[in-house]
């Protein structure tokens, strides 16, 4: 048992550890943008989030090899919603976030069809094995999906947009050690800020099951946070969007079926409330990204705004049972009846203004 001294200690030297594997994972995978001649966004769909969510695979790897498959799966699903509402979120407030086309016609509807597809999988309260093979076939399938792609645009295009000019010093040595370096200094820091924020919660008296949604989710997720900020930063936004975009994906269809699968003939068990409450607001958070990617092309600070306060409301929610649990009905009164109608409406109307927008650019194309 640490002492909140050391657990304190651990989390500040993980955070320092996330920063600097941020920093060169981001520089390696700009690298080996230029010399494969593939655009950024792919990157970012593809090697970023998977070195991105490494630390995921090894905690809920490791939770599931101790006996805690709710820690597993809810440090995935919390992930996911803070992959969205916060780093999405906090990327856009720095910068407003150029969404690619791509984005829209591919990728979240993916990853809104994958959410949707665990969540069913999930209903009876265990993920089989078989729903793992299937959840690894379909990341394959994507992977070569990813290929494909990268080579269609290649083709449509002269010359390769979004992909930065290496110098000739820039060479394949270079790009993977500093993808290597970032793995293991994001992993290893992950792993750090988790132990001395786990730590720290059950000091305090905090349930494994928000330890999983909250702190588990929020420190295995900030290589994704880090990353995207960096990449936010140096004006790289489709290589920040691609990266929580395919960590998401990668999540649902690589970590979560890797502990189905080593679960054998059991499955992998769900917590009830993971699939009535925390799976939904999961599939929501997605879907609300649709209307802000059709917003001119970008997420501005304000959705932003909107979605890192969406968080705030949805961790609110997980604490205040254990801190103040007399308010608790009051708050969910106010969530159900308010907050959530408000945003509904916003989404529909937004919704409405982009389909509107579309046809009228179509019916004046066809007058002219």
């Amino acid at each position: 048992m640490h002492d909140f001294t050391s657990s304190l200690l651990e989390l500040i030297i993980g955070i320092a550890f996330l920063f600097w594997g941020g920093e060169l994972f981001v520089q390696g995978s700009i690298i080996l943008a230029g010399i494969l001649g593939i655009p950024q966004l792919v990157i970012g769909l593809t090697v970023v989030s998977l070195g991105t969510s490494a630390p995921e695979l090894f905690v809920s790897l490791n939770s599931f090899y101790q006996g805690s498959d709710a820690l597993a799966a809810s440090n995935v699903v919390g992930s996911n919603i803070f992959n969205i509402l916060v780093v999405l979120g906090s990327s856009a407030i720095i910068l407003p976030l150029k969404v690619e086309s791509r984005l829209i016609r591919r990728d979240v509807p993916l990853l809104i069809a994958v959410s949707s597809a665990v969540w069913g999988m999930t209903s009876n309260g265990r993920l089989t094995w078989q729903a793992g093979i299937a959840l690894l076939i379909a990341l394959l399938i994507n992977t070569a999906w990813e290929i494909r792609t990268v080579r269609e645009e290649s083709k449509e295009k002269d010359c390769n947009a979004g992909v930065i000019p290496q110098p000739i010093s820039n060479n394949w040595i270079n790009s993977l050690t500093k993808l290597f370096i970032g793995i293991v200094l994001l992993s290893f820091g992950s792993k750090l800020l988790v132990n001395g924020a786990s730590s720290i919660a059950l000091l305090l008296g905090v349930s494994e099951a928000v330890i999983g949604l909250t702190i588990v989710a929020a420190g295995t997720s900030m290589p994704e946070l880090i990353t995207s900020l960096i990449a936010t930063f140096k004006g790289r936004t489709d290589l920040a969007i691609g990266n929580v975009v395919g960590s998401s994906i990668l999540n649902l269809l690589l970590v979560l079926s890797l502990c189905a699968i080593s679960s054998g003939t059991t499955g992998l068990e769900i917590d009830e409330v993971l699939i009535n409450k925390d799976m939904p607001i999961m599939l929501l958070s997605t879907l609300a990204c649709m209307p802000i990617f059709w917003t001119k092309g970008k997420i501005s600070r304000l959705e932003g705004i909107g979605l890192l306060s969406l968080y705030i409301l949805y961790l609110i929610d997980q604490i205040i049972p254990y801190s103040f649990p007399i308010l608790h009905e009051e708050f969910r009164i106010i969530l159900v009846s308010i907050i959530l109608p408000t945003g509904l409406i916003l989404v529909a109307i937004k919704s409405i203004k982009y389909f509107y927008i579309i046809n009228q650019e179509k019916y004046t194309s066809k007058l002219n």
